[in-house]
C-alpha cells in the first residue's frame, strides 16, 4: 500500500502541487474498509484511511481523483458539519457538491444529474433540496422513501416529487464519526493551517476551483485564540466517568456495566523562553488562560520552560496555582520539550507549545501538539495544529 500511495502523492505533487502540499499534512493509516478510502478528523488530527489492495486495483487516474476527492471534504469540513442531520443523506450531498469538479472518479460516483439537480451547489444547498422536511426517519438510514401522496396528503404506492437519494458513496464516510470528537471551530484552525502549509510549499499555485475556498481559509481567522485553546484542551482528553463490562456494578451486577473513572486529564505545556520570543505581556496572557483551564476542570499541566534545553519544570495543578514568569534567553531548540513528554508517566494527552516556531524540532510526533506561535512565528513542522496568538 505505502508504494501506491506513494506513487499517487508525488503524481499529485507534480501535477497539482497545492493538492499534494495539503495531503501531506495527513496521519496515514491502513484499514481494512471495501472503500479504497476515506478521510477524517479525529481529535483534531486529519487522517487518511486507505485500504491498500483495493486502491491498487485503481487506475493510477482514479486513485488521483479519489485524494482529490478526500482533500476537498476536508477543505469544506464536511465531517465536521454533519451534526444533527441523516447521516446517508448529507453524505451523498456532500459528494454532490464536489464530484462534478474532479477529472476522474469510479464510474458509480454521485453527480447531480443522477438526481435531477445542477452542478454548483454547496452540500446544504443539495441537502434541503433532496431531503423533504419532516421525513428524516431514522437518523442512521436513508429517511427518505419512494411513495407519493394522494389527494389528502397520505403517502401511497408509486414515485415520489423528489428523486431517491440512494446509492452510496466513492469513499467511506462512516470515518466521520469520529469527527464528532473535534468541534466545528477547531477542525476549522486544522484544516486552516494545512491550508497556509500547504500554500507556502506550493508558491501560492492553487487550483481555480478551490481559490476562493482557498482564500477565506487564507484570510486571519476570526476565532478568539482563547476559544481555540479551550476546544483543543477539552478534544485532549475528557475527564469523567466511564462504563466498562470489565467491572461489576456495585447494585445491578451482571445487568449493567460498572464505572471506572477517568484518570486527571495530563498536559505538557512547552515555553519557548528564547531571546526571540521575549515578550512577557504574551507569555503571562498565555499562562492566565492555561489557569483558567486548570482551575476550570480537572487537569494537571506541566510546564517546561525551555530554549536550547529545559531551563525550567513548573506545575498547574488545583485551584490554588499562579501566573509566574521565567526568561531564559539563548537560541531555540525545539526538540526537549517533546524528548521530556516520552519520558513522562502518565504520558500526556496533549503538547501544547508557545514559541515562535524557529527551531529545530522532532519529524514526527505521537503526541497531539498545539503550536501556539507569536504573531510573526512560523510552524515548524507540517504535522500538530496551528494556533495564532494575538495579544
Amino acid at each position: 500500500m505505502n508504494r501506491i500511495l506513494e506513487n499517487a502523492v508525488v503524481r499529485l505533487l507534480r501535477e497539482r502541487p497545492f493538492y499534494g502540499q495539503f495531503l501531506l499534512g495527513f496521519r496515514r493509516e491502513e484499514v481494512g474498509s471495501g472503500h479504497p478510502l476515506g478521510v477524517t478528523i479525529r481529535a483534531g488530527v486529519p487522517v487518511l484511511a486507505v485500504n491498500g489492495e483495493t486502491f491498487a486495483r485503481l487506475e493510477p487516474a482514479v486513485q488521483e481523483g479519489l485524494l482529490e476527492h478526500a482533500i476537498k471534504h476536508v477543505l469544506h469540513l464536511h465531517m465536521a458539519r454533519r451534526k444533527g442531520r441523516n447521516r446517508h443523506d448529507w453524505d451523498i450531498s456532500c459528494d454532490l457538491a464536489i464530484n462534478p469538479s474532479i477529472a476522474r472518479l469510479p464510474d458509480d460516483a454521485p453527480l447531480p444529474a443522477a438526481y435531477r439537480q445542477p452542478d454548483g451547489l454547496a452540500a446544504e444547498e443539495y441537502y434541503a433540496r433532496l431531503t423533504p422536511p419532516f421525513d428524516t426517519g431514522n437518523m442512521e438510514g436513508s429517511g427518505i422513501g419512494n411513495a407519493s401522496r394522494d389527494a389528502g396528503g397520505h403517502a401511497g404506492p408509486g414515485e415520489g416529487d423528489l428523486p431517491l437519494l440512494a446509492g452510496t458513496t466513492v469513499d467511506d464516510h462512516t470515518l466521520w464519526d469520529e469527527a464528532d470528537s473535534t468541534p466545528l471551530r477547531l477542525a476549522e484552525e486544522v484544516v486552516r493551517g494545512m491550508v497556509r502549509d500547504a500554500w507556502r510549499a506550493c508558491d501560492g499555485e492553487v487550483p481555480a476551483d478551490v481559490r476562493e475556498l482557498v482564500g477565506g481559509l487564507l484570510a486571519p481567522s476570526p476565532i478568539p485564540w482563547r476559544q481555540v485553546l479551550r476546544q483543543f484542551v477539552a478534544t485532549a482528553g475528557r475527564v469523567g466517568r466511564q462504563t466498562t463490562w470489565g467491572r461489576e456494578h456495585r447494585r445491578f451486577e451482571h445487568l449493567t456495566p460498572g464505572i471506572r473513572k477517568r484518570h486527571r486529564l495530563n498536559l505538557l505545556v512547552g515555553v519557548d523562553v528564547s531571546d526571540s520570543t521575549n515578550a512577557p505581556e504574551l507569555r503571562e496572557e498565555f499562562a492566565r488562560e492555561l489557569v483558567r483551564i486548570a482551575r476550570g476542570r480537572e487537569a494537571q499541566i506541566t510546564v517546561l520552560y525551555a530554549n536550547s534545553r529545559i531551563q525550567r519544570i513548573a506545575s498547574l495543578k488545583g485551584s490554588g496555582v499562579a501566573v509566574e514568569s521565567y526568561h531564559g534567553g539563548g537560541f531555540t531548540d525545539l526538540r526537549p520539550v517533546f524528548d521530556h513528554a516520552r519520558t513522562l508517566h502518565p504520558r500526556p494527552a496533549a503538547v501544547i507549545y508557545l514559541t515562535d516556531g524557529f527551531g529545530e524540532a522532532p519529524e514526527t510526533m505521537e503526541f497531539p501538539t498545539l503550536w501556539v506561535l507569536t504573531r510573526e512565528g512560523e510552524k515548524p513542522v507540517p504535522w500538530g495544529v496551528e494556533l495564532r496568538l494575538d495579544v
